[in-house]
């Protein structure tokens, strides 16, 4: 209603019609979001590795990526076994214990767990669009700061031992998720897992950032 409304200000649209135009409806059947329910096979790792994407990052659109994933992987017709890994980072705005649990009931109402919860950092700094800032930065690790993504993996394993019997001191090891000083050796793990382990296939879901997003799709299509 918006645009339609603006084209006839503009005198773009000179008819008004209750339904969309057909060059429209040909424009919205052709687009294409990337890094929205994407699914990405990675063609370099010498194992069976498969990224799923998407940027959700609040509450709501969390749920429906974690119902996509879920169907998305049970309709894979690979034969193998199976392990869910997920990767994410998210911006120290957003709360955690409001995104894990709509990811993990969600998923676990399809009876999907994950193996493994990555942290990273985000790699890309976008300052102006189109310029050589948004290129991938070659940081020092030695300056990054993973106090956020620590952060992440405390909420991660107290949300993961809430639903698992926890030890007999009432502790929750981590043993659920993993801290990566950056993108690339996440990456180069996930690569290596799946070498390792080559009857197994790995199904990592990348969430919680369109800048996590783009960054993988960035590294993966190299």
């Amino acid at each position: 209603m918006l645009s339609s409304t603006w084209l006839q200000r503009t005198r773009h649209l000179e008819l008004e019609t209750s339904s969309l135009p057909e060059r429209f409806i040909k424009g919205l059947t052709s687009a294409n979001l990337q890094g929205r329910a994407q699914i990405i096979p990675d063609k370099v790792s010498e194992g069976d590795l498969v990224f799923y994407l998407d940027g959700a990052h609040s509450p709501e659109s969390m749920e429906v990526c974690a119902n996509w994933f879920s169907i998305a992987i049970g309709d894979d017709n690979s034969k193998k076994d199976s392990a869910q890994i997920l990767l994410f980072n998210c911006m120290s705005v957003r709360d955690p214990q409001l995104l894990f649990p709509r990811l993990v009931d969600t998923c676990g109402g399809h009876g999907v767990k994950f193996k493994k919860a990555i942290f990273v950092p985000n790699m890309s700094v976008y300052n102006k669009v189109g310029s050589s800032s948004s290129s991938l930065p070659q940081t020092d690790l030695k300056e990054v700061d993973n106090s956020w993504q620590l952060t992440l993996g405390r909420v991660w394993e107290n949300i993961i031992c809430c639903g698992e019997s926890e030890s007999e001191t009432g502790s929750c090891e981590s043993k659920n998720s993993m801290v990566f000083s950056s993108l690339p050796l996440a990456i180069k793990w996930l690569r290596d897992t799946a070498k390792q382990n080559k009857s197994v296939r790995l199904q990592v879901l990348v969430t919680g950032s369109l800048h996590l997003v783009g960054d993988v799709m960035k590294l993966v299509n190299k």
